[in-house]
């Protein structure tokens, strides 16, 4: 079997630069072992904002401009809109947030976003004793069905085997690879904080960050936007609530822990006033880079062997721009931003 390109990890950055590929009739096969689930189970929402500082997300705005549509083709190949559009409110805790607001405001880009007022009514559940400031334009994206989806897309085609990737039966060729009688050009290895198993590329300074998140059932609740305070609530549809989330940089495992779940509980006590029901618990290993960039670029050694990860909490973003500049560098000759690729670090 001969083909352009392996990918090995089908999360979100597989998952977009398996749709290059495919846009450029590239062959490929994409091997999957389910290992990292961090693109399953992230809140999937995209916000160029920043609302803890109120300020612009590293080229949100552009990589928003490039996300939505590239979205909406691969909604139409799996025959399921999994986009849902709303506002988001941002709790305020002093009246210097209110002030921190309206200066951001005249920023460039986040008047785009950040609506030019304060909403001072009071909302049924909610604890907002100052206030809140609210963003349009952002929305959320169903991640864990999207991939879901995709892997079954891909399986139709048998472009996907769900096995274990083993980097010791790579031979390398003078013009590419072969991986157990699979010749390929080249591999292109997104596997998320599975990269620490990786002997090409593990010494790349990836950071994981687990993160745990809630799903609640609140019928008194009855709000149809983000909610953003110490932690995010995000209606997910039927009075149910997505809650999160926590930031661990010690555990690096994918399980859910009774620490993670009482640190949600007790922000989302401070953040809410009605009753409700947990009703699950996810955990997931975020692939984060200590300079909050993504890890992108061609093996010093190795030409055959690239990298594509290092999304952190904004992948639903990030994904589909950095996919692009990859492939464009590859097969174009295009450069790499300089600002994501991985010789910065060597």
């Amino acid at each position: 079997m001969e083909v352009d390109y392996i990918i090995v990890g089908l999360g979100l950055a597989g998952l977009a630069f398996t749709e290059e590929l495919i846009k450029n009739n590239k062959t490929f096969l994409v091997f999957e072992d389910s290992s990292q689930n961090s693109s399953s189970v992230a809140s999937g929402t995209y916000n160029p904002v920043i609302l803890k500082r109120f300020t612009a997300a590293w080229n949100g705005h552009e990589q928003l401009q490039l996300a939505l549509p590239f979205y909406e083709k691969i909604f139409k190949k799996i025959d399921k809109n999994l986009d849902t559009k709303f506002t988001a409110r941002k709790v305020f805790n002093s009246v210097g947030d209110e002030n921190n607001w309206f200066t951001a405001i005249d920023k460039p880009t986040l008047s785009n976003y950040m609506q030019p007022k304060i909403l001072k009514e009071k909302i049924n559940g909610i604890i907002g004793e100052f206030g809140f400031g609210e963003l349009k334009g952002i929305g959320r994206i169903d991640t864990k069905e999207l991939i879901k989806r995709y892997r079954s897309y891909l399986s139709l085609d048998e472009k996907l085997k769900e096995e274990e990737f083993e980097y010791n039966e790579i031979d390398f060729l003078e013009d590419g690879v072969n991986y157990k009688g699979i010749l390929a050009r080249k591999i292109v290895f997104c596997e998320g904080y599975g990269l620490k198993q990786n002997p090409f590329f593990n010494e790349l300074p990836l950071n994981g960050t687990k993160g745990e998140t809630m799903t609640i059932h609140a019928p008194e609740l009855k709000i149809d936007f983000l909610l953003k305070s110490s932690i995010f609530v995000i209606p997910i549809g039927n009075d149910t609530y997505k809650v999160g989330a926590t930031f661990n940089r010690k555990d690096k495992t994918s399980k859910t822990t009774e620490e993670g779940r009482q640190e949600l509980i007790e922000k989302l006590e401070k953040t809410i006033t009605v009753p409700y029901t947990i009703t699950e618990q996810n955990a997931g290993v975020r692939p984060t880079v200590k300079d909050r960039r993504p890890l992108v670029g061609v093996h010093a050694i190795h030409s055959q062997l690239n990298i594509l990860n290092g999304l952190g909490t904004r992948g639903i973003m990030i994904a589909p721009t950095i996919a692009l500049n990859l492939f464009n560098h590859l097969e174009k000759g295009e450069e790499l931003d300089k600002e994501i690729d991985i010789k910065r670090f060597l």
